[in-house]
């Protein structure tokens, strides 16, 4: 799994016109599948997610995680994380995964952001065209992949 973990203080998704998720003070999570992932992934990524020290303390440091500040986090599917742009100027999306594999990962990572945070995650749809917004805090942006742990 690679995710995009963006230090926001509000962030939206909205699709045909409504609103399907949104937050205040947290983090927007675009986050993008592929076949080698598994329940291991989900629960390492989950963890790491709702425990990143990003927000500041009362010096200003970044020394809270968005469980310690009360933050919401909103999740968004992004097959693009895995776009291959080694050859030509067309991106390939062959390592993300289908649908069928890829909308039950999504479905699990869903409940285990909502488990590890302890309150509801506000998301997007899965393929849809989504339209999100938001004000990055910092501004603060982290990339994990769960396949090339740091």
């Amino acid at each position: 799994m690679r995710a995009v973990i963006q230090r926001v203080t509000q962030a939206s998704v909205t699709v045909d016109g409504k609103i399907t998720g949104e937050i205040g003070p947290g983090l927007l999570v675009f986050v993008g599948i592929e076949d080698a992932d598994g329940q291991e992934d989900i629960t390492w990524l989950s963890n790491k997610i709702t425990n990143l020290r990003i927000f500041g303390d009362e010096a200003g440091v970044m020394n809270l995680s968005v469980k310690e500040i009360g933050g919401g986090i909103l999740l968004v599917s992004q097959f693009t994380l895995h776009a291959s742009t080694k050859k030509g100027n067309r991106p390939s999306y062959i390592r993300a995964s289908k649908p069928e594999i890829a909308i039950p990962m999504y479905e699990k990572m869903i409940t285990q952001l909502g488990q590890d945070l302890g309150k509801p995650v506000q998301m997007g749809i899965f393929g849809a065209d989504m339209k999100v917004a938001l004000l990055n805090d910092g501004p603060v942006t982290i990339t994990i992949d769960t396949q090339a742990r740091e």
